[in-house]
């Protein structure tokens, strides 16, 4: 068979079969009287290996070697074909987010392009302070640029980086997006990353940020949970008392707990809920020691006759640290 009938028939051209022949790579098997080159049925179906070969990325040289040396062993090489190919989809990909983003910007010119592009670099730069100054630049505030701060919130170990990042995010003006992609961060496997994006939350304005953490006291994650009740408490959220009282019996962020059912305890019907909440636990609940003095720490904010009389009757508590500590929070609403 001539080269013409067989580039012909195996798609790959007579300028590429002739490369492969003074490559070595493969050559026919015979010549015809007037000199042309004549290919049998093995070199056809070794242009067909050479195709398939080359189909998975190897290299031309790789085939040769492939073909050629009757020790050679694919493994290896399949391995390492298997690593750059993950690694070029890596790149691609973050190749094509970034494209996207400088799109969703809609640049004016190539100063705005540039603009972004160093914003975007700093954010995954090795540097701390780069990423906190990423953070704290104007170009944080742009909508386009949601994505990629919450990625970097999700992922920062640092905690002055960290609350900067929060406080981008907060300044933004894209809360859909922003809060569409913290509650895919509370479903990850990771717990820092679950705790980091219900923080993330916590710090985000409006309605929908609250139905958010709303949904969030039911998460698996006890951490996040607490995250999102401390949150909902600061709203004025009163379902969270349950939880805010768990938090001062377990130890818990027990203070910051405190602190909420204090701001929750507004109005006399809502205070008078919460003393009674913590006076159950004290006095029906198994939770003993340095529990039940959290409890007692927790009646201290509480406003109302009702954490009064309940740190009267701790006076005589048998617990000796609970009772000395009613009789000193009893001694400081006297004081006020």
């Amino acid at each position: 068979m001539l080269i013409g009938e067989v580039a012909r028939r195996s798609g790959v051209s007579a300028r590429m079969l002739r490369h492969y022949e003074s490559l070595g790579l493969m050559r026919p098997s015979g010549r015809t009287g007037s000199g042309y080159r004549e290919y049998s049925g093995e070199d056809i179906r070794r242009i067909f290996h050479i195709e398939s070969l080359r189909s998975l990325g190897l290299s031309l040289r790789e085939i040769g070697r492939a073909l050629d040396d009757p020790g050679f062993t694919p493994s290896a090489l399949v391995d390492d074909l298997i690593r750059q190919t993950r690694e070029r989809i890596a790149a691609e990909t973050e190749l094509l987010t970034r494209l996207r983003r400088i799109d969703a910007a809609e640049p004016a010119g190539w100063e705005d392009v540039l603009q972004v592009l160093a914003f975007l670099r700093a954010l995954g730069s090795k540097s701390a302070a780069a990423r906190q100054r990423a953070a704290l630049s104007p170009a944080a505030g742009v909508p386009m640029v949601v994505e990629a701060l919450v990625e970097a919130v999700l992922r920062e170990t640092d905690p002055n980086v960290a609350g900067a990042l929060r406080w981008a995010l907060a300044r933004s003006g894209d809360g859909g997006t922003a809060l569409a992609r913290l509650a895919e961060g509370l479903g990850s496997p990771v717990a820092a990353v679950r705790e980091r994006a219900v923080q993330s939350l916590a710090e985000l304005p409006g309605g929908e940020a609250t139905a958010r953490l709303r949904d969030a006291l039911d998460n698996p994650d006890v951490v996040v949970r607490g995250h999102a009740a401390l949150a909902l408490g600061t709203r004025g959220v009163a379902e969270v008392l349950p939880t805010l009282i768990d938090m001062i019996v377990e130890g818990r962020n027990d203070t910051d707990a405190a602190d909420a059912l204090s701001m929750l305890a507004s109005d006399t019907a809502t205070a008078d809920r919460i003393a009674t909440g913590l006076v159950d636990r004290l006095t029906h609940d198994t939770a003993e020691g340095p529990a039940r003095v959290r409890l007692a720490q927790a009646l201290a904010d509480i406003p109302g006759t009702t954490a009064s009389r309940a740190l009267v009757e701790l006076r005589h508590d048998g617990d000796r640290a609970v009772a000395l500590t009613a009789e000193y929070l009893l001694q400081l609403r006297d004081t006020r």
